[in-house]
């Protein structure tokens, strides 16, 4: 028997509202990394890591369900968190889970030219161009949503 309990998270500010421009301008950025070299379910991944790690629940929640929705599996999204560990994930998105870690944990270590080249090696320049794109801007999206809290989960 599963239960289920939800409790509300309060809108802190809605920042979408009241920063209009800045807002329409991380959706146009959105937009064109969606657009981009960089196939959707891995950006779905890629998306989903950053958010466990800068802890917006508002993006786990969405990125895991947008993945399963696409056509990835409950147990693949089950491991990102220990995607190291875990042998479901190809080299190009072992890859571009490092680098995702790396990127949003830039305060805590520089990123190394060893790291760079080994999450390069499966990504074109353009690829790689637009994987940075996605990973710093699913870290801007982090940082609004886990500080505002500017959406309820539903």
């Amino acid at each position: 028997m599963t239960t289920t309990t939800t409790v509300p998270v309060p809108v802190r500010l809605p920042v979408d509202d009241l920063a209009a421009a800045p807002a329409k301008a991380l959706n146009a950025l959105q937009a064109a990394v969606d657009k981009g070299s960089i196939e959707q379910p891995l950006l779905q991944l890629v998306r989903l890591r950053a958010s466990q790690i800068n802890g917006c629940g508002y993006c786990v929640d969405m990125h895991s369900r947008e993945a399963i929705d696409e056509g990835d599996t409950a147990r693949r999204i089950f491991a990102v968190a220990v995607w190291r560990e875990a042998p479901f994930f190809t080299e190009r998105e072992r890859a571009a889970l490092e680098l995702t870690e790396a990127v949003t944990r830039l305060a805590d270590n520089p990123l190394s030219d060893e790291l760079y080249d080994r999450a390069k090696a499966p990504f074109s320049d353009q690829e790689m161009a637009d994987l940075i794109f996605a990973i710093a801007t699913i870290n801007v999206w982090n940082r609004l949503g886990a500080t505002a809290h500017p959406w309820p989960l539903d």
